[in-house]
């Protein structure tokens, strides 16, 4: 019944943002670009996205207003691509997690232990040969990516033991993101996977519907995960982008404006990825302080596991074998490195 009431009052404020609420005032006769993320007001997403807001407004301000809705304001990550999808909103930030569901041409990035290290994982995502062709193929869709967003390397953090090998995963219930590829790793690895949306999770960890999730560290401190879950295990299973999404429909509108917003758009990547690297370092202090214990699992135990998955996708989904190819000459180029403990 409280989840029904949400999404109707969800739908009520969506209606009145869309609708009745348009500009008034000084910005009146101005187009609202509404940008939606599921991210709070200190993330490095929200910071690049406000760099991205500045520069198009300082560049176009008399013929634009750009908004952006924070915290799943407008709704969880999935309804907001399909709002996207619809022109609803311009433009939405998204886990690749979730975007398989919407284009199997995602899946490549969902991968467990797909790069060698972040200096692979980088490389690749800033290689357009490699990306283009996948950021490209939902257009028919609705939608298309116009640039990525680091989100770091995913482990798993738990409320009552830490992971140190996959057996320990056994009998728990852990959330994953709402992908198929990360409900069958969990299943190999042996635990029980809990799709839901990232806004759910805080309150299943403190009402014992789940026993742990897995993300990056930002997770801890810039939502409180830490208060709940005090064993953070670096097992590094995924290093899965963040990919910010743009109608299609009102990209190819734009004309000669398109010039801008596509340097707007190298803006937000540049300024979440300079802040994401000192949130990182401020998370890790500040979840120590919130009394998290932070453990380095030998790797190969994992690796092994949900190796059957990597086959299974790439013999089912026969585009991506290239792509994996190309992957592999970055991760030779830029091999793991021993884990900073």
């Amino acid at each position: 019944m409280i989840k029904k009431i949400m999404k109707i009052a969800l739908g009520f404020f969506a209606i009145c943002i869309f609708t009745a609420c348009g500009n008034k005032g000084p910005d009146a006769g101005k187009t609202i670009i509404r940008i939606g993320h599921n991210q709070s007001q200190n993330h490095p997403t929200h910071k690049g996205l406000l760099a991205f807001e500045k520069y198009i407004e300082d560049n176009l301000g008399d013929k634009y207003d750009v908004q952006v809705f924070p915290s799943e304001l407008l709704g969880s990550q999935t309804d907001m691509v399909q709002l996207t999808q619809t022109g609803a909103i311009n433009m939405v930030v998204a886990s690749n997690s979730i975007l398989e569901t919407f284009d199997d041409f995602y899946e490549i990035f969902n991968l467990p232990y797909l790069f060698a290290s972040s200096e692979a994982y980088h490389a690749v995502m800033d290689d357009k040969s490699i990306t283009d062709p996948i950021f490209t193929s939902t257009r028919d869709g609705g939608f298309e990516a116009v640039t990525w967003l680091d989100a770091g390397s995913r482990s798993f953090y738990t409320v009552k033991k830490p992971i140190e090998k996959p057996e320990d995963l056994k009998g728990l219930k852990i959330r994953v993101q709402q992908s198929p590829t990360n409900v069958r790793m969990m299943e190999l690895l042996g635990g029980s996977a809990s799709p839901m949306g990232f806004g759910e999770v805080y309150t299943a960890l403190q009402s014992n519907i789940i026993d742990g999730a897995e993300n990056n560290e930002m997770s801890l401190t810039d939502n409180g995960h830490g208060e709940v879950c005090k064993f953070y295990s670096y097992d590094m299973h995924q290093m899965i982008p963040d990919i910010v999404l743009a109608n299609y429909e009102w990209l190819e509108g734009l004309g000669e404006d398109r010039k801008v917003f596509d340097e707007g758009f190298k803006i937000i990547n540049k300024v979440q990825r300079e802040e994401w690297t000192k949130a990182v370092e401020n998370a890790k202090e500040g979840a120590v302080k919130m009394g998290v214990q932070f453990s380095y699992p030998d790797q190969k135990p994992f690796v092994d596991a949900v190796a059957p998955l990597t086959q299974e996708v790439l013999s089912r989904n026969e585009k991506l074998k290239p792509v994996y190819e190309k992957i592999q000459e970055y991760n030779k180029k830029y091999p793991a490195k021993e884990a900073s403990k």
